[in-house]
């Protein structure tokens, strides 16, 4: 990144579970890693995080390590705590049993994330579903909040409250909607979404379940293992549109949409 600032943090949140959270954030980091980017990993969904099982990682140590180490751990040592992977991101996961979120504490978190930005172009970060203290204290700190929904009735009610609190808490302008499935089969149209929820700043990505599925099962990312499909594609140009708006050139570019085309065919089976 230019000048010596922290990188970017994007935190990926959800107010309902199985809408493709991890998913994203797995497939948006290695898409941010094509562009040349640092990019940092974090998965704050200290009971049940996936983003391990979602990229087959085998990891030595946790977030839960750091926390014991806390008091010795700084900017240069932080990075021998992460798991390198093939792709070239780098992932802290959460623990491996849900009982050890007890012991990350709100400070040593942010602390922690402080030093991961420092060690990256940009920081993303998995969250758990819904709102807690910690990840709220996350999204406060957040330069990005991506808010993944699908068209399922039960995801756009949820997703409509959590936009609410954000708006309440002051978060609306660092709030991205990103509707999951857009043109999967459902009584609610894609282009009703931005009206029915009150945000026009929506990323759509197309609904492709056997390769999402597929990708979840074997542990490898769509963005790696099936580059040129639909879903790849929308991650690899939400990608650009990441990288172009947080760097302003001298030349000033205009910054690129990240609305994406509808496509005209309906249908597919759910992601």
């Amino acid at each position: 990144m230019a000048e010596n600032k922290n990188g970017k943090m994007i935190v990926i949140c959800g107010a309902k579970g199985g809408i493709g959270k991890t998913l994203v954030s797995v497939n948006l980091a290695i898409a941010l890693s094509k562009k040349n980017m640092k990019v940092n990993l974090l998965d704050t969904d200290f009971q049940f995080g996936d983003v391990s099982l979602a990229l087959d990682l085998q990891t030595t140590f946790t977030i839960k390590d750091v926390m014991e180490e806390q008091n010795s751990v700084d900017s240069a040592s932080v990075s021998s705590y992460l798991t390198e992977h093939s792709s070239g991101i780098h992932v802290l996961p959460s623990p491996e049993r849900p009982e050890y979120a007890e012991l990350i504490t709100k400070e040593a978190l942010l602390s922690v994330v402080d030093l991961l930005r420092k060690q990256s172009d940009f920081l993303i970060v998995d969250t758990g579903v819904g709102i807690h203290e910690q990840s709220l204290e996350l999204i406060e700190q957040a330069d990005h909040i991506f808010v993944v929904t699908t068209l399922e009735m039960t995801s756009l009610k949820s997703t409509r409250l959590l936009l609410e609190t954000f708006d309440k808490l002051g978060f609306r302008k660092k709030v991205k909607l990103v509707v999951n499935r857009y043109d999967m089969e459902s009584l609610i149209q894609a282009e009703e979404v931005p009206e029915m929820l009150g945000y026009d700043n929506v990323i759509y990505i197309p609904n492709n379940f056997q390769i999402a599925s597929q990708s979840l099962n074997l542990g490898i990312p769509f963005v790696v293992s099936r580059s040129r499909s639909n879903l790849s594609k929308a991650f690899y140009k939400l990608a650009e549109s990441i990288v172009t708006n947080s760097h302003v050139s001298s030349e000033g570019k205009k910054k690129q949409s990240l609305r994406f085309t509808f496509s005209k065919k309906k249908g597919g089976t759910d992601q």
